[in-house]
């Protein structure tokens, strides 16, 4: 007789990905006075293991980007600051001076936090370890899904976190994101070690923690050079509008405390610029400056315009910079580092495909380029692996790459 299971075939169940709409605690009510900042760096410092770290903020629609809700979660217990009554959260920072600090996606978060005078010492980056770790998608939900099986509700991420009082179930959603991060955490670690990965995480967590203290005025006399459109304008006096308008859209800004682009967007900004209006009338039929919230600022955007018409020194279209030239150049400019590229490309995309990492984790693209460019000379593997270090890449970045480097080199320049 032939067993059934011979001839029938078999369908095995998977169950669906369990809702995470709950955190584990209640939510826990607000800190926001001096007396209940300092009971809570008490309790953050007595508390012991890792600390997850997360910050909700308004961009795109308040200006800047400071966090309006700092979550904590230690141990077993959730906390949740209003930053907005304090200048800063450094009380906060010395508390958890000695913690890993649990951070998905920490780039994004530390301009925020270093505001608040937070800069974890140690840290574990959740999704740079799952970029590690060979995950082709790494926002928190998928990792999520994939390693601990539950699915996070994610309806509340764009909202004006600004908004008092914060309703309930914008707070649940954010107790969740910080909620799962220590089981996140040790699943990453777990996962990492067993592909032997472990250690280039380390180097990297540890290099991200030494990155200089956001800024938010470096550079910023050129940030209008990445005003989106500006090609259109063909004359210095117009690039100089747009450089007059643009800082007059951001005082605005900064005093009405919204995002510069959703007062007046860059194509509002660009087309004023190309079409330098002198009157008032000639403003508003430019798409953006009739809106009511603009509504007496005309004579703001006409004096900027007339500035830069009557600029005896008008902004250059190009300023000096250490940047390399685009790739179209390479070809009459330095061919053989457009060849040497090419094949540190191919190289680097071999290690890639074996380790499953990302090329632009294994090497940063400018990195790159750099060396492509402009190799060490004389030529030598030292010499390579001295510019490597000199570029900021990490030991075990160098230790995988420098034989295929090596290589690319040696053909292209003995």
């Amino acid at each position: 007789m032939t067993d059934s299971t011979d001839t029938q075939t078999l369908h095995l169940v998977v169950p669906d990905l369990v809702p995470l709409d709950k955190p584990s605690v209640e939510i826990p009510h607000i800190i926001n006075t001096p007396s209940g900042l300092e009971r809570t760096a008490r309790t953050l410092a007595a508390m012991s293991g890792p600390v997850a770290v997360d910050t909700e903020r308004a961009q795109g629609i308040r200006y800047g980007i400071r966090a309006f809700l700092v979550q904590i979660k230690r141990e077993d217990k959730i906390f949740l600051i209003d930053p907005v009554p304090f200048d800063d959260l450094s009380i906060i920072n010395d508390a958890l001076a000695d913690a890993e600090w649990v951070i998905h996606a920490a780039i994004q978060d530390f301009p925020s936090l270093d505001m608040l005078g937070m800069r974890p010492t140690k840290l574990f980056d959740t999704e740079l370890g799952a970029r590690l770790a060979g995950f082709p998608r790494v926002n928190l939900g998928t990792v999520v899904e994939k390693l601990l099986g539950y699915k996070l509700a994610k309806s509340h991420s764009a909202e004006d976190w600004s908004q008092r009082p914060l309703p309930e179930s914008w707070l649940n959603y954010a107790l969740l994101d910080v909620d799962v991060l220590l089981d996140l955490r040790d699943a990453l670690e777990e996962l990492l070690e067993s592909q032997g990965k472990m250690e280039f995480a380390r180097q990297e967590f540890e290099y991200l923690c030494t990155l200089p203290v956001y800024d938010p005025d470096a550079n910023r006399a050129e940030k209008w050079r990445k005003t989106k459109g500006r090609s259109v304008l063909t004359s210095v006096y117009q690039l100089t509008a747009l450089r007059n308008l643009w800082f007059e859209r951001d005082k605005l800004a900064r005093q009405k405390d919204m995002d510069p682009k959703s007062l007046l967007p860059d194509s509002a900004l660009v087309q004023a610029a190309l079409e330098m209006p002198r009157s008032v009338p000639k403003l508003h039929q430019i798409p953006g400056f009739q809106t009511r919230l603009l509504g007496r600022e005309a004579t703001r955007w006409i004096r900027a315009i007339v500035s830069a018409s009557r600029d005896k020194n008008p902004v250059p279209f190009t300023v000096p910079s250490n940047a390399l030239p685009p790739l179209k150049a390479w070809e009459t400019k330095n061919p053989q580092g457009l060849e040497i590229l090419a094949g540190l490309r191919a190289a680097i995309s071999g290690v890639s495909e074996r380790l499953n990492i990302p090329d632009m984790n294994l090497l940063l693209p400018e990195t790159m380029k750099r060396i492509a460019w402009e190799p060490p000379k004389p030529y030598s593997k030292d010499a390579l692996r001295a510019q490597l270090v000199s570029l900021e890449a990490r030991a075990w970045q160098i230790d995988l790459l420098l034989d295929p480097m090596d290589k690319v080199l040696v053909e292209h320049l003995s």
